[in-house]
Order: C-alpha cells, then structure tokens, then sequence
C-alpha cells in the first residue's frame, strides 16, 4: 500500500514542482527553439542533471516526440512525471533495455516522425560526458543532435552523482539551443562523439555564464 501510494505521489509532486518553477522563473531563449511546425525531426540531447525543466522546451506547442528514460525504479516516477506533461517516454539505456529502447525509437522516427530526446549521460554518469549511444542512436535515426541546457540566476545543487540542478523560484532563466551536429553512420565514432560532446559543453557553458 506504502508502495503504490509513493508511486502514484511522487510523478505527481515532481509535476506540480516543473509547473510552479516553469511559472515563476522569467525565461529567456538563446538559439533555435523547438517548434511543432518544424518539419525537420531531431534528438534533443540535455544532461541528466538538467532533466527537470525541459518539458518546457515544447511551451506553446506539442510536444511531437519520445524522451529515452532509465528502467530504473527512479527512471519509472520521471516517466511517470513526463506522462502527466504530455510527453511520451521509451523506457531503456545503454545500461538496461538498450536494444529494445533503440528499435522503439528508431521505429519512432521512421514510421511516426517524431523527434527524440535523451541524455548522454545518462542513468548513472559519468557526469556531463557523453556516451556512445548517444551517437549511434542519432546515426541509425539520421538524427541532427542538437544540445539544450538551460541555467537560472539562483538555483540548488543536489548531492547526488550528477548534481542534480534545481532552479528557484522568481528568478531568471535561460534556455541554451545549440547548434545542430550532423553525424551519418560513416562518421568515424571518436570524432563523432568529440563533436556533439563539444557542442553539449559550449551550450552549458552558455547557459551556466549567462548571468555572469
């Protein structure tokens, strides 16, 4: 009963926080922002620690994608969270549910069009350092990755492996959209996984400095 009551209880908080945060923060857009009339389909790349306000990346529009999360028991209650957002998740990692996970999504851009959305170092790191799924996921898609981050003026940092980051509340925002970074399954995989992970460091540190 304990059990099944965190589960229904915790997605739910996690939603009412992203609404309250999302409501309060004056966010400001450095980039190309995501469009639902954007005919052109692309993986969102964010870090695992940037996790909890890109639901806002989809604010005025829908969201026409898949987000990969972990089949972990922390993975399930930010599925469930994504849910309650209107935004549809795969379940898998590199780690766990990684075939199977890579066919749903790859079926996903093929036969429904959708975007795709994931994070590079994710479910446990190392933190910030892009791993090759990533990579090959966005070379079997034909996927541009295109790097987002975003950064408040004051915020938390939870000790956890990723340092989980929490904006507070009334206070300014930014969300960073990198520019995209074309891969092909003929890309040597080295050089391929340098350039998105120096895309994903330029827009954190965009984002991060923003406010300097």
């Amino acid at each position: 009963m304990k059990d099944r009551l965190i589960i229904w209880l915790v997605p739910r908080l996690i939603k009412y926080i992203f609404l309250f945060l999302v409501n309060t923060i004056r966010w400001e857009i450095i980039g190309k922002s995501y469009s639902p009339d954007d005919p052109q389909r692309n993986l969102y790349a964010f870090w695992h620690a940037r996790m909890l306000m890109i639901p806002r990346i989809s604010r005025g529009g829908v969201w026409h994608g898949y987000m990969l999360i972990s089949e972990h028991r922390d993975g399930g209650f930010i599925a469930d969270a994504m849910h309650l957002l209107g935004i549809d998740t795969v379940r898998g990692s590199t780690t766990r549910g990684g075939a199977r996970a890579m066919l749903k999504m790859l079926r996903a851009v093929k036969d429904e069009n959708r975007h795709l959305a994931i994070t590079p170092d994710g479910p446990k790191g190392p933190r910030e350092v892009v791993q090759k799924g990533t990579v090959q996921l966005a070379m079997k898609a034909g996927l541009p990755v295109i790097p987002v981050c975003y950064a408040t003026k004051r915020h938390w940092r939870i000790n956890s492996w990723d340092r989980f980051y929490i904006p507070q509340p009334f206070t300014r925002g930014v969300f960073v959209f990198g520019d995209a970074v074309a891969v092909s399954p003929d890309d040597d995989m080295d050089d391929a996984l340098s350039r998105v992970q120096q895309a994903m460091d330029q827009a954190q540190n965009r984002a991060d400095h923003f406010f300097d």
